[in-house]
This record gives C-alpha cells, structure tokens and sequence, in this order.
C-alpha cells in the first residue's frame, strides 16, 4: 500500500487500487455515455461483451468503464505555512496585478491575465500562491509544455520554502505537497484537490481548444476552487468568456522594465527550399547572421518544421565553423541540457522549432524566424516567438526579423498585434532605453 497522503486530491480506477485502499477511498458513480475523466463521449466501436464501453482517449491513465465507479481520496487541508522567499520588488504595475489577484481570489471569481511576454507574470503570481498555502490549502501551476513547467520547478524551488512536485510524463512518481507544477495532461489525475489552479500558456497547444484539457481543470479543482488564466495572446474563446462575465480580466501591457514590444521586421528572400536543397541558405539571410555574429549576442532561429531545422543546423555549421550551433526539437535527446547550454552561452546559435516560442527566457538574445510564411505559423505562435527578444534588463532591445518569400494574415495579424500593444501600453512612438550593449 502506498502512502495514503499522496493518494489525497486524486481519482483512480478499481484496478489501480488494492481492495484495501479501496476500503478508504469514497465512490463516484459510472457516467453511462461519456468518460467520467476526460468528458470524451464512449463510442460503440469501444464496447464491451458485456454492453458496457470504454474510453480509448485516456486509457494511458487507466481504463474507465461505464459499468464500473472511479475512487477518490478528498483532499486534506496542509499545515499553515509562510513559504514565500522572493524578496525582490514589483513595479506598480505589476502591483496593480498582484493586488487585483488577490481581490479575485477572495471574490471566487475565475480570472483572465493577458500580460505581454516579459510583463513578468510569473512574480505577479507569488504573492496569490503564497496566501493560499499560508491558509493551508493547495495550488498547482499547470503548462502545456514540459520545457515550461521544468523551468517554473528549478524558479520556484528558489522562491518558495514548502516542498514542490513536478508532474510531466517523464517525472518521478507523484508525491503530495502544497505546491505542484504539471503539464495540463497531469491535471486529468486530480478531482477537487486544488484551491488555486493557474493556467499559464492557455494559448499553446495541446490546451487550447482540448475540451479534454478544459474538463480536466474543472476537476482538477475544489468546488471552490479558483482557476487563473495567463496569456500573452488572449484567445476568442477567453474573451467571449470574458464578455459574458465569466472570467475577470486583468491586463498587462508593459514588460518589467518599461521597455516596448520589439515589433517584427520582414525581411523578403527568394528560394529557401530551393536553397535548402543546394546546402545552402538565401544570400540574404547568410548575411544577416554574419552581421549579426559580430554582435556576439546570442542567435535563435527558429524553423517551421524540424526537417527543415535538421538542415539549416547543418547548413550553419558549414558555413559558421567557428560557431556552436545547436538544435532543439521535440525530437531531440537531452534537450533541457540543450536549452541550458544556450542559456549560458555554451551554444552560440541554436535552431529551434515551435516548441520554445514560449515560456523560456534567454538573455540578450536576437531572432531570426526563417520562412515566417509557413502555414504552421499562426498569429498567436508568432507573437510568442517575438516575445522571446527584449526581455533583458540589460538589453530591452534585439533583432527580430521574420525571413518571408510572402507575406499571410498571420504575420500582419501579430505585427498589428504588438504595435497595438505598445500603443496601448503608452508608447505613442517606440522608444527604447538601453542599459548596456555590446
């Protein structure tokens, strides 16, 4: 029998539990025509001898079956603790955040933070997460992405004193403590154990659109339970929400230090796949990476799609043999050490696809987004990937270029988008205010 602790704020199948465990566990009755997990409708191709079916879409979790109930363990209050560590200080508008928070959690009220990347979200939240652990209850940090919530992890194990779990596929086995940072998809493992759920990157695949996901916090959470939700790209749905008074807005449009959105500037070239195809890249953008290398600041260039990453790492390493240049990709081995190498300076150049256009942080760096055209692109990845430059104190400034043989509703879409931003935010003309170059 496992800790009985770890088993509070969770659901489970019979087959998963000792009879037992079983014994102390409370009973929720089979739904009969949808999965009481992941809300999916049961379908007649998953039906068993017995009449009864079963749900393919979260099986990964554990079989459910509408002939038999799930067990839960209902969540226990933690000891009162004051946790909170971070001493740093927040700008009054961040404050304003922060405090507004508060007010919203104390209301019950389900709330909507759109803050551009680099707004600093993420300390805006401390003083909310703080309050409720300090009151005994329990608050989890959920991302779409690993990359995301392993960062959070190691930023939050530095700024809170209470014992915190990381939950993602590849984590170790689930320990219960007052504070946990997961992947969205982790979330379907919880009923009613949290008092505080935040949603970061609600714009980010796989969450946005997943009703799967969607019904997954709503159990995740208490029945009095309060959700928060961050984004730097609000979506249509959040803000349909919003008009019909079911989430509170809080908005943020100037980052931490006073500096505008860095707004996208295309530059048009002839023939990448052609290029490609000659193991080469367009004149145009082999001249502005050696332009750019004089600077010695970092590089991320961003491709569509990991072939086409693949080869213009190899390209680069041709042509820039004094350069370490590395690649990151969902396919790639050891790719937090990758991202970390970059981080500090180990990696020079480093090609990416999607999967860090948000949530990650790299000092002083530019970015380069080679065929900013492609389809795979949307409005919504494009401003996160621009969010990636200026966000150093050091350097609130960078290139940010968009490399395009054309031009598409999603790339005037996120330029428009940003220059909107800055102009709402107060910058009439883009100024920036630069506290050291190279």
């Amino acid at each position: 029998m496992i800790n009985l602790e770890d088993l509070y704020g969770r659901w489970f199948t019979k087959h998963q539990l000792t009879a037992e465990e079983r014994a102390l566990a409370q009973e929720l009755s089979p739904q009969q025509d949808r999965c009481h997990r992941c809300a999916t409708p049961y379908q007649e191709e998953y039906k068993l001898p017995n009449d009864a079916y079963y749900c393919r879409e979260c099986i990964l979790l554990g079989r459910i079956r509408s002939d038999e109930p799930l067990y839960y363990f209902p969540q226990q209050d933690f000891p009162k603790q004051d946790v909170l560590k971070w001493k740093g200080q927040l700008t009054p508008y961040q404050t304003e955040i922060s405090e507004g928070l508060y007010q919203q959690i104390q209301n019950n009220q389900a709330t909507l933070v759109h803050a551009v990347t680099g707004a600093g979200k993420t300390e805006m939240m401390y003083q909310a997460v703080a309050q409720i652990i300090e009151n005994g209850g329990a608050v989890c940090l959920a991302s779409p992405r690993i990359d995301v919530c392993i960062e959070l992890y190691k930023r939050l194990q530095k700024e809170f004193s209470c014992p915190i779990s990381l939950l993602h596929g590849e984590s170790k086995p689930y320990f219960r403590t007052p504070l946990a940072i997961a992947t969205t998809h982790q979330l379907l493992k919880f009923y009613h154990a949290f008092d505080l759920l935040l949603i970061d990157e609600v714009d980010a695949f796989p969450y946005v659109d997943n009703p799967m996901l969607y019904h997954a916090v709503e159990n995740a959470l208490k029945p009095e339970g309060v959700p928060i939700f961050l984004t730097a790209t609000s979506t249509d749905e959040l803000d349909k929400m919003v008009g019909k008074g079911r989430l509170v807005k809080l908005q943020l449009l100037r980052r931490f230090h006073g500096n505008p959105l860095i707004v996208p500037k295309k530059i048009w070239m002839q023939s990448f796949q052609a290029s490609l195809a000659k193991n080469t890249l367009p004149t145009i953008c082999l001249e502005s990476i050696r332009k750019q290398r004089i600077s010695q600041f970092p590089l991320l260039v961003f491709a569509p799609q990991i072939k086409t990453g693949q080869q213009i790492k190899r390209i680069l390493e041709q042509f820039f043999p004094d350069e370490t240049i590395g690649l990151v990709s969902s396919q790639t081995e050891e790719r937090l050490e990758m991202v970390e190498k970059f981080r500090q300076g180990e990696i020079k150049i480093s090609v990416a696809t999607t999967i860090l256009e948000g949530g990650v942080t790299f000092p002083c760096v530019d970015v380069f987004v080679f065929e900013a055209h492609h389809r795979l692109y949307n409005s919504s990845s494009l401003v996160q990937i621009s969010g990636r430059v200026g966000r150093s104190m050091d350097r609130p400034t960078g290139n940010l270029f968009f490399f395009i043989e054309e031009t598409n509703h999603a790339i005037e879409k996120s330029i428009q988008e940003i220059k909107d931003m800055n102009k709402e935010a107060g910058y009439a003309k883009v100024h920036l205010m630069p506290r050291g170059s190279r």
